[in-house]
Parts: structure tokens; C-alpha cells; sequence
């Protein structure tokens, strides 16, 4: 079976672009967010502690049931050596995926979350004539104010990922963590990729950043929310000036934990050297 790795942090931070990319090598499976999160947290839900069955099922045989959630979604994919799981739910279950699978690892994509607010605006702006389901009623789409203050909400799509993010980021698993920021990802992929092969203990690979895929219009138009999975083919950074007004922007810009790595022993990719006394490894560009 192969090894499995997982992809998580914040959303509109370059984890389908990073999936897009690995899929490129042959030996790798990875796409935008599974199902797979959600029939774990179902499945552990059914057999814990308040459910019908949690008093019968015993420890072991819950692993049982978990790991071989796994292996049965990603049948088709035996003949891959590796398989990365994409779900920002992992951050919260690292102490689950690390004792089912020890040699996992995690890689969390973040981003400034006021770019990230930024652009989940664009896309609710770009269509109009769509509630999306990001929303759950009037009061929350009103304005641009109560739509980026619900996707804040410690339960809701950013809110929901940054606090798992935070959790893992200073959490005794930490080691098993990588973090890369979209910027230096969409900046310079050639540097970034070789880091991330070696955290994975994978030869590296040569990809083509100028012809990266990836499109879910059916999972994007569900969700009433079109491009939200499409990645363009040639990797960059697209310069822009935000839609959000000032107040806001700035009332998000500042929420970077990660660049702080005192009392963590994730590991991050930077541009800038470690400081010193610092506790996160820095996987130097």
C-alpha cells in the first residue's frame, strides 16, 4: 500500500496549486479536498464515547476501522508509493493520522488571511447572481463586513482552519509539519519543491510549472462558488491591490503565527533566516 501524507492549513492558500503540481510525478496521488476527513470524524463519531456502538467497539478495532477507511477510498491508487490526502480537518487530528500512520507528514499551506479574505470576496463577487453555500442566510452575506466576519467564525471555512493551523503549529506533533507559505510556493515553485520532497524523504522530481492542471466545475458550481479549484497553468504571483476595505484588510493582515516559530518545532519554509532562539526549523530557500 502506499505511504500516506497529508496537505492542510488555510483554504486559498495554495493547496490545490501544490496538489496540481505533485500529481505531475507519477509515483504520487494528490488532489483538492477529500471526503475522506468527513467519513473519518463520521466514523469515530459512530463508535465513541455517547454513540449506540462506543461502549462495544473497543480501541483497537477503531484503528482498524480508520486505516482501512483509507486503503478502501484509495484502492485505485495502490500502485502509487505515495498518497497525499488533502483536508484542512488534519491539523486538528494530528495525534489520530500520526498513531495510524507514524511516518506521516503534514504539510499546511497558509497565507497572509487577509489576502486569503481577500480573495474569497473576489470569487463571491464574481458571481453575482449565486447565494453561495458559504453562507447560511441573509444576515450573513449582507455586506462585505458580515461575510468576512462569518468566514472568521472559529467554526466556519477560515476561522475553523486557522485554529487547527495554530493548534498543530504548537502541538507535540509539530515535528511531523510543514509549513509553506503560497507566496514563496507560487514565487519561486523550483525552490520550494525540492523542500518539500526532501521533508517527504522522497527523490525529488522535475516538474513543469508552466503546465500545472487542476478544475472541479462540478464540486465549484455545487458549492456556488465557480473557480474555486481552478489553478492556471503557469505558476506565479499575481500582484494586486485588495477589494476589502482598509479597516478590514488591516484587521486581518496581522494574524501570521507562523513566522514567529518560538515554542514550536514545526518546520517552515522561509526566505529569511532562522532567528535566533527560535524554535521552529526554517527550511532555508
Amino acid at each position: 500500500m502506499p505511504h500516506y501524507h497529508f496537505i492542510s492549513g488555510l483554504p486559498r492558500s495554495g493547496s490545490t496549486l501544490l496538489a496540481a503540481i505533485l500529481r505531475q510525478n507519477p509515483r504520487f496521488h494528490a488532489g483538492m479536498s477529500s471526503p475522506v476527513g468527513s467519513l473519518f470524524s463520521g466514523l469515530l463519531g459512530q463508535v465513541s464515547a455517547g454513540s449506540e456502538w462506543g461502549p462495544v467497539v473497543t480501541t483497537e478495532q477503531r484503528r482498524r476501522l480508520l486505516n482501512g477507511l483509507f486503503d478502501s477510498y484509495y484502492a485505485e491508487q495502490a500502485d502509487k508509493a505515495v498518497v497525499l490526502d488533502t483536508n484542512r480537518l488534519w491539523c486538528a487530528k494530528l495525534p489520530a493520522i500520526l498513531d495510524l500512520f507514524p511516518e506521516a507528514k503534514i504539510i499546511a499551506c497558509v497565507r497572509n488571511v487577509a489576502w486569503i479574505m481577500d480573495s474569497i470576496e473576489r470569487l463571491y463577487r464574481a458571481n453575482p447572481y449565486e447565494n453561495t453555500r458559504l453562507f447560511n442566510d441573509e444576515v450573513e452575506r449582507n455586506t462585505v463586513y458580515s461575510r468576512v466576519d462569518t468566514l472568521a467564525q472559529r467554526d466556519r471555512m477560515v476561522g475553523f482552519a486557522w485554529s487547527a493551523l495554530k493548534e498543530a503549529f504548537y502541538s507535540e506533533q509539530a515535528s511531523s509539519l510543514l509549513v509553506v507559505d503560497y507566496d514563496l510556493l507560487s514565487q519561486a515553485p523550483d525552490k520550494v519543491l525540492p523542500l518539500i520532497y526532501r521533508f517527504l524523504g522522497e527523490e525529488p522530481f522535475e516538474h513543469d510549472y508552466t503546465q500545472v492542471e487542476y478544475d472541479a466545475p462540478e464540486f465549484d458550481n455545487n458549492l456556488g462558488l465557480a473557480g474555486l479549484h481552478r489553478i492556471r497553468p503557469q505558476v506565479s504571483l499575481e500582484r494586486r491591490a485588495t477589494i476589502l476595505p482598509p479597516d478590514l484588510f488591516e484587521q486581518y493582515a496581522n494574524m501570521s503565527f507562523w513566522r514567529d516559530g518560538r515554542d514550536s518545532r514545526a518546520n517552515v519554509i522561509s526566505a529569511q533566516p532562522a532567528e535566533p532562539g527560535s524554535g521552529a526549523a526554517k527550511a532555508q530557500l
